[in-house]
């Protein structure tokens, strides 16, 4: 059974954040988000909706905020240190990242499974380069251990991560029902609006048809992260607020995201 099943809409949406227009209003959204580790209910109210045409993949997400907060402005800033909303594609042996602040400030990833990273093979691309000075490795979100520092937690091990990637076309935009960066008032929060075109996802189709066809299943992370402020700590902790429980901390399991099933009827 799917998470949650996109409807095909008719029309092409204009990106401004305002999810008050009609396409919006008549999606199904989502029940609230839930704690990644525990499955219990988020701190604050979270919820998404998907709709989808022949050109574009739409993603909305709604969060409750009493004290709107975003300062990175820099692209490509470790976004995830305030509070985000994110979205993650998985692609079988690649999956990407996208985070996004109140700001409208984003940070993109492209990840590669190393085991699927072969010389010659279709990921030895310039696009794909392991020497550019931006590709990493990457063990997930659980690799200070001393058994697991080296490839983590996960069955497949480490990642290739391409930071230098742009997904072209992303279209995202952000609005605030509040005053950002100004805690003296109570805000209701912000939403942001995300339009990916199906050309741009070729190397996360894995097989399947762009745009979708009646029923094809996409895994992707709808998810938030979220300062829990606690007096007297340095580093405050962050929920992790997501669409689908994962038992664990950590963002970075793709067979744990939710199923997304693509509806044309």
């Amino acid at each position: 059974m799917s998470h949650y099943t996109a409807q095909k809409i008719n029309q092409t949406l204009d990106i401004n954040g305002d999810l008050t227009k009609a396409a919006w209003q008549s999606a199904t959204w989502s029940q609230r988000f839930v704690d990644m580790e525990t499955g219990a209910p988020g701190l604050y109210d979270t919820r998404t909706a998907i709709l989808w045409n022949d050109l574009y993949l739409y993603v909305a997400l709604v969060a409750e905020d009493p004290f709107v907060e975003a300062h990175l402005t820099e692209r490509d800033s470790i976004i995830f240190l305030e509070n985000d909303l994110e979205l993650l594609i998985d692609g079988g042996d690649c999956y990407y990242e996208l985070e996004v602040n109140a700001r409208n400030t984003i940070y993109e990833v492209f990840f590669i499974w190393r085991d699927a990273y072969q010389r010659g093979g279709r990921f030895d691309v310039p696009l794909f380069d392991v020497h550019h000075p931006q590709a990493m490795t990457f063990g997930g979100n659980h690799d200070r251990d001393g058994a697991t520092f080296w490839y983590g937690t996960h069955p497949r091990g480490l990642r290739w991560a391409f930071l230098n990637y742009d997904l072209p076309g992303l279209k995202t935009a952000v609005q605030v029902d509040g005053t950002l960066n100004d805690n003296t008032d109570i805000d209701r929060g912000w939403s942001l609006e995300i339009a990916i075109p199906w050309q741009s996802l070729g190397w996360l189709a894995n097989g399947r048809s762009l745009p979708p066809k009646n029923g094809d299943l996409w895994r992707m992370f709808l998810g938030r992260f979220q300062k829990v402020p606690v007096p007297g700590v340095k580093v405050q902790p962050h929920q992790a607020m997501v669409l689908t429980p994962h038992g664990v901390y950590d963002t970075h399991q793709p067979e744990s995201w939710s199923e997304i099933v693509f509806q044309n009827e």
